[in-house]
């Protein structure tokens, strides 16, 4: 007969409890407090059946969530009776019975624990200054598994056999590295080598301290780290990090910095609190932070721009890299300017041999390349805006869209692409892939799609692409769907319009499917007319949207290339606000009040506020009269790049954005004035900026500074697309507003707009986890593919 006061009760669990450690911290957990059962992963989650006294069974239930491992999260946990079982005498970790989510059990590689870092620093333990201690806590998980299940035989971990001390240690639930699949030692584990870039060994006796050393005296070296390669110098003098520039081919784009600790981290940087827990958590992205004015950090770094990214030591062999005493270190990715990220020893004197003085390599393969995630931290915490390691691919629950669905496969966007995998509400997106029209970053690509349905175990049913004609994601998508790829069936192939994507991805991220007003702010995106679309204000749900108005079209003369040359928007910009007196930048009024004697403005001639001369300038004037090769546009990426022209802060882009983020770097604070703006009474209705511009070019002739024009030009773009949402909310009834799109990644606007838009009363919704910019549009693919494939279904 049972004891009268036993219980016993079942805990049903959802959330990360897969793959994280949760079941030998329930175990230990249970066996602390006396209890008998069993904990089992099952197809949402996890099952625990516990049974003990009743006071026992309390506080396990509440320990459950306050003790969690570093890796797991819970978000439910429902109690239920059971009738008591007569004659168990343990409590027991019970293998899964086929039923748990195949993508659940690979989870995103971590930052090794402070436990293993103290075991690191022990000179009496086993792994003393082992740069690939790990436990379940911590450290490689996605970069290393090459097929499920998640055991050590499918990962590259395969190669290294356990020592005895290690296989006691993998096999014992009340261990720490109970089934930690890449646990290793000195005895067993991998190991490191330094050469030279000719591939010759460096004769030392320990490689990441003659690393450290050569580093430190200003020499550039290639470091094997956990998902690549990354090229590394001091960051503090200048001509080390322009020599890097030079050998990397990469003219202007800041680099990533990693810091030591905090404490080095102050010294380059402002922030508080909420920013130290991004910097030292398990993830560990690059943070984009304010720079101080004396951070002992060369201008090269990221000429230009008030902010740095930095980043904090991320493996064992990280830390043990600054056990050298260096400054702050560039930390870039291993490869030549928009190539593929370099992961594999073979290949890394033939690609990284030519940038580096030295190359530190290790003998545990990487099973996919990927990239460090980068966050911005606000008032609301973090916004990814690249999102690969410490993210990728752990799954995104989509709440509230829970419905049986099919499989669908969203390929993403051409630029920042990353590919989606969607069923039964619970989306698996990829890490960023990059610029697919690298033809290396195309073949990532594709073996990143063949590599998430591998890991997920699901095969696509249906096919969702950008309606772009000449994205290389939409001719895979054709090709696919036309079953034209070997081995791949012919799918149903559905197009969904770019910025509804943008809207629909932040809409799912807070798991919502309601209308909403959508205002979605980038560079490009093909409209439904055939136009560049890239500022619009929709009414949208996944079920569709409705285009409610737009930036006023202004032309890109010579189409792609006004994305790279910025006096080519800028232009365009003039020539619509002032017309054939373009050059003297004055408007059509201003010219009839100058034929009849009127006294003339203190202005220049348009071309001179740029760095361009008469001739170029009178060349697009021609083009833009004539219209040949014009694309008509509404993109405020194209606007934020003319305005940089026109104030003189940039010529060209030489990275992706680069334009913008001058312009926002310039802005004086404290500026409350705006330009003056209409919207028209059309349908759609148009975001007139001619009486921004004229007052823009009215200031700087008048000699305003850059700051105060830059100050004013972001407040007139938030005051603008505030009242643009203000209007169709009240057209449609709508009290919501989602903000998405690249545009939105700058931090001065996105705040600034936000809190206009609370200031009327609307709920803002923004991004957090999935990024604003193209990397999250393949989650809004799948969504709008999956809800029109239902619709399509029953008719």
């Amino acid at each position: 007969m049972p004891k009268p006061d036993l219980k016993r009760e079942r805990l049903h669990l959802t959330g990360q409890v897969q793959g994280v450690g949760f079941r030998p911290y329930a175990w230990r957990l249970a066996v602390a407090e006396g209890l008998t059962g069993f904990v089992i992963n099952d197809a949402s989650g996890a099952t625990i059946e516990a049974q003990g006294s009743a006071d026992a069974i309390d506080r396990f239930a509440r320990r459950l969530p306050a003790e969690l491992p570093p890796l797991a999260e819970m978000r439910q946990c429902r109690r239920s009776d059971l009738p008591v079982l007569t004659g168990e005498e343990a409590f027991e970790i019970r293998a899964s019975a086929g039923g748990e989510l195949a993508d659940a059990q690979v989870t995103p590689d971590t930052a090794v624990c402070d436990d293993c870092l103290t075991e690191m620093r022990d000179p009496s333990d086993p792994r003393y200054r082992y740069p690939f201690i790990n436990c379940t806590n911590c450290g490689p998980r996605y970069s290393i598994i090459e097929r499920i299940p998640y055991d050590r035989p499918n990962t590259t971990m395969a190669d290294f056999a356990m020592c005895d001390l290690c296989s006691r240690q993998y096999s014992s639930p009340a261990d720490r590295r109970f089934h930690a699949q890449p646990i290793a030692c000195q005895a067993c584990g991998p190991t490191c080598r330094l050469i030279d870039n000719q591939g010759r060994a460096i004769p030392c006796d320990d490689p990441i301290a003659e690393a450290s050393n050569l580093i430190g005296s200003g020499r550039i070296v290639a470091i094997k780290g956990l998902g690549g390669f990354h090229l590394t110098c001091r960051a503090d003098i200048d001509n080390v990090v322009r020599r890097l520039r030079l050998r990397k081919g990469r003219d202007a784009k800041p680099f990533a910095l990693m810091v030591r600790d905090l404490e080095q981290a102050r010294q380059l940087c402002e922030f508080d609190a909420d920013v130290e827990d991004v910097l030292a958590g398990p993830v560990r992205p690059i943070c984009l932070l304010t720079r101080k004015p004396d951070a002992p950090v060369a201008e090269s770094v990221a000429p230009g721009l008030k902010t740095l990214g930095i980043m904090l030591p991320y493996t064992p062999l990280h830390h043990l890299l600054f056990d050298g005493d260096l400054p702050a270190l560039v930390m870039t990715s291993g490869n030549v300017s928009d190539e593929p990220l370099i992961k594999d020893n073979a290949e890394s004197v033939a690609h990284l041999g030519q940038i580096a003085d030295a190359i530190l390599l290790h003998n545990r393969r990487i099973a996919r390349s990927i990239d460090d995630s980068v966050v911005q931290v606000g008032k609301d915490g973090p916004s990814v805006l690249r999102r690969a390691r410490g993210y990728a691919p752990r799954p995104v629950r989509l709440t509230g869209n829970n419905e049986k669905t099919s499989v669908i496969l969203a390929v993403g966007a051409e630029m920042k692409n990353a590919v989606c995998l969607y069923h039964n509400g619970r989306a698996v997106i990829s890490e960023h892939i990059g610029d697919l029209k690298d033809g290396r970053v195309y073949r990532h690509f594709m073996g990143v799609i063949s590599d998430i349905e591998t890991l997920a175990d699901l095969g696509p049913e249906v096919i969702a692409a950008d309606m772009h004609p000449q994205y290389l994601s939409g001719e895979y998508a054709i090709r696919r769907a036309a079953g034209k790829l070997s081995g791949r069936p012919a799918l149903p192939i559905i197009r969904v319009q770019h910025h509804h994507a943008h809207v629909v991805s932040c809409l799912a991220e807070h798991g919502r499917s309601d209308e909403v007003v959508g205002i979605a702010c980038d560079g490009t995106g093909y409209g439904t007319d055939g136009a560049v679309w890239g500022c619009e204000i929709m009414r949208a749900s996944p079920a569709g949207f409705a285009r409610l108005g737009h930036l006023r079209y202004f032309a890109l003369p010579g189409g792609n290339a006004a994305a790279v040359e910025t006096a080519r928007p800028a232009a365009s910009l003039l020539w619509e606000t002032f017309g054939k007196d373009c050059r003297l930048g004055r408007s059509g009024a201003e010219s009839r009040q100058l034929k009849k004697g009127g006294t003339p403005l203190r202005s220049v001639p348009a071309y001179r506020l740029m760095s361009i001369d008469e001739d170029r300038f009178a060349g697009l004037v021609e083009q833009l009269s004539s219209g040949v090769n014009c694309m008509p546009s509404s993109s405020l990426g194209r606007f934020f790049d003319g305005v940089a022209a026109i104030c003189g802060l940039a010529e060209r882009n030489r990275y992706e954005g680069e334009a913008p983020m001058l312009l926002e770097g310039a802005i004086t604070n404290g500026v409350r004035d705006e330009y003056p703006f209409t919207l028209t009474d059309t349908d759609p209705f148009e975001i007139d900026y001619r009486p921004m511009i004229e007052g823009i070019v009215r200031d700087i002739a008048d000699g305003v500074t850059t700051g105060i024009v830059s100050a004013k030009f972001h407040n007139t773009v938030a005051a603008f697309l505030s009242s643009s949402a203000k209007r169709v909310a009240q057209v449609c009834n709508l009290c919501s507003v989602v903000l998405s799109g690249g545009c939105f990644a700058n931090q001065y606007l996105s705040r600034r707009l936000t809190n206009l838009l609370e200031a009327d009363g609307f709920e803002v919704l923004t991004h957090r986890e999935i990024p604003c910019n193209d990397g999250g549009i393949a989650l809004g693919q799948a969504v709008i593919a999956a809800a029109e494939y239902k619709i399509e279904e029953q008719i």
